[in-house]
């Protein structure tokens, strides 16, 4: 089966957290935690460098003993020592970290202080509030770890649409090398780029005698054959994420991509419009008249052409507006990755990122922009060593003197400065006004009410030197729902004072949501889609930006950083 780096930087880190828990020595934690970091940092499979011989143990803060873990893991798909860190562990212990307010120090407490084993007997501690007298936990925690739990047992199991793409790649390029295969195509909500899928639909057009569906159940990530016919098969992968297979002929290739991408609501509304023209619409094609003589199907685009619309992107299949749009001939053009200028949300390791401001600035170059702005967290986020005015002020001083090694990119001088509680920022203004730019966020009290949040973001957003709000909503995919906001206020107030709105796209966050991407359209309010990245493989993260954008509906022209450097400073200004 493949193992991706994410594979083994997801199993050292979970050593780190069981070492953790156990109490084990801290520079053994450090080194596991550190290793994590540098195998997801890497551009190259850990299994294609091992296959071509390379010497793992040069890498940084690897050595031999971690080299041959890794090799473990590549070879295995598991590490002997996690299984007996996992058999050390009384009960349930490991499951413990799956809530979001848990790490592995709470962990260790709840068990030594309430003999806490299992997520049952966390949930009933709560309820009895026994959690609210440990120390370092107190009433809010236990009412957010309750919340927490009842979440996980409402919540429906969706992956990350980042954890589905490195299922995706490996199994597509392995079923288009299956003799007979002419064609290979994902569609569902992957296609539609939503950012959680709950399956993958794949298609497939082949020869009669291709032995796609045998060869796609022999593949070596699948740990379960769940059904296998001759048109379509579902397998489950070691991930869990099951895979239907479907294959259809190729004169209805376009027409069954077309009804498998979806959305439901939206085949529901055209189909409605090929009955209105005398017309069937299913996953066979277009046919017309009692005979049922097909008149589209065998390509995507026919389908379209058959009920007279133009091509509607995959993002916007929702039934959210985009067909009267394309009646209307008013659908958007949507933003793409080549329209991206700079990047305005980077951090160094200068705070908690892990590369040199001048790798950073490097890496922005390759990725074809020319500018990035450098935004390290300010005082406030202790656990980041955020900056204070000293350590701004010397940032700033360097990245002076390498904008002059670099004539043709621009390095913006800017901070990712926290909202405090009563509103203000957290560094003062004559500190503020040295800086190209600043993006505002919120990294505490996620719990106020609604209006007292949205007071507190609105009085903020009254900062002359408030350009940017960073992750507006807080929320954390499948980990944190998103703080309580009148989302509508917010964006009123950033329309009246000419700030704007980020779309965070680090996978994990994606926010901006795609509603409220399309609200800040409607609402003449621009958006800057950032990666927050904290490596320089981290702005290659801009790509799921651009596809949460596109869902929301927003062109080049309502994202504030497809400007060159002039245009942007122009927008910038208040």
């Amino acid at each position: 089966m493949p193992i991706h780096n994410a594979d083994i930087s997801r199993i050292f880190n979970q050593v780190a957290d069981l070492l953790e828990i156990g109490d084990a020595n801290p520079f053994r934690v450090r080194a596991y935690r550190n290793a994590a970091r540098t195998v997801d940092d890497q551009p190259q499979s850990m299994a294609t460098m091992l296959e071509e011989g390379e010497d793992l143990s040069k890498l940084s803060g690897i050595g031999e003993d971690l080299a041959g873990k890794i090799a473990e893991i590549v070879e295995t798909g598991t590490l002997e020592l996690l299984q007996d860190l996992e058999d050390e562990l009384p009960g349930e212990l490991p499951e413990l970290l799956n809530v979001a307010q848990l790490g592995p120090k709470r962990v260790a407490a709840l068990h030594r202080e309430l003999g806490i084993d299992t997520l049952e007997d966390l949930g009933k501690a709560a309820r009895n509030n026994e959690i609210r007298e440990l120390e370092g936990f107190g009433k809010k925690t236990e009412e957010k770890i309750l919340k927490e739990l009842e979440r996980q047992q409402g919540a429906e199991q969706r992956t990350r649409i980042t954890e589905a793409e490195e299922l995706v790649g490996p199994l597509i390029d392995y079923l288009e090398e299956v003799e007979g295969v002419k064609r290979v195509a994902v569609a569902g909500s992957y296609r539609r780029r939503r950012e959680t899928v709950g399956d993958l639909d794949i298609l497939v057009s082949c020869k009669e005698d291709s032995p796609v569906m045998e060869r796609f159940a022999d593949y070596e990530d699948v740990a379960e054959v769940q059904a296998k016919g001759k048109t379509k098969s579902t397998v489950r992968l070691r991930g869990g994420l099951q895979v239907d297979l479907r294959v259809v002929p190729e004169v209805s290739y376009g027409a069954a991509l077309y009804y498998f991408t979806g959305s439901k609501e939206h085949n529901i509304a055209v189909r409605q419009i090929a009955i209105d023209k005398g017309y069937k619409l299913n996953e066979y094609g277009v046919f017309e008249g009692d005979d049922e003589e097909r008149i589209a199907g065998a390509e995507e685009e026919e389908v379209f052409e058959a009920v007279d619309l133009p091509f509607i992107a995959p993002e916007l299949r929702e039934n959210r507006g985009e067909i009267e749009a394309a009646q209307e001939k008013k659908l958007p053009e949507l933003v793409e990755l080549d329209d991206i200028s700079g990047d305005l949300h980077a951090h160094t390791r200068a705070t908690d990122g892990r590369a040199s401001l001048k790798e950073m600035v490097e890496a922005a170059k390759e990725c074809g922009y020319s500018y990035l702005a450098i935004t390290e967290h300010s005082q406030a986020v202790t656990v980041a060593r955020g900056f204070d005015r000293k350590r701004l002020e010397k940032q700033l001083e360097e990245i002076d003197k390498l904008n002059d090694d670099y004539p043709n990119f621009r390095i913006f001088k800017g901070i990712e400065v926290d909202i405090l509680e009563d509103g203000s920022l957290d560094l003062p203004d004559e500190v503020l006004a040295k800086l190209d730019l600043t993006v505002c966020s919120v990294h505490s009290k996620f719990d106020l009410p609604a209006d007292k949040q949205t007071e507190r973001i609105i009085r903020a957003m009254d900062n002359p030197h408030f350009n940017i709000l960073g992750h507006p909503t807080g929320r954390l995919i499948n980990e944190r729902d998103p703080y309580a906001l009148d989302m509508e206020k917010v964006m009123e107030a950033a329309a009246e004072r000419g700030c704007f709105l980020e779309l965070n796209a680090h996978p994990d966050r994606l926010d901006l949501n795609d509603h409220h991407c399309r609200m800040a359209r409607d609402m003449g309010v621009k958006v800057a889609i950032c990666t927050d990245a904290h490596s320089t493989l981290g702005l290659r993260n801009m790509k799921y930006g651009i596809n949460q954008a596109r869902r929301g509906w927003l062109s080049a022209d309502d994202v504030i950083n497809t400007r060159r450097v002039a245009g942007l400073q122009k927008l910038l200004k208040r």
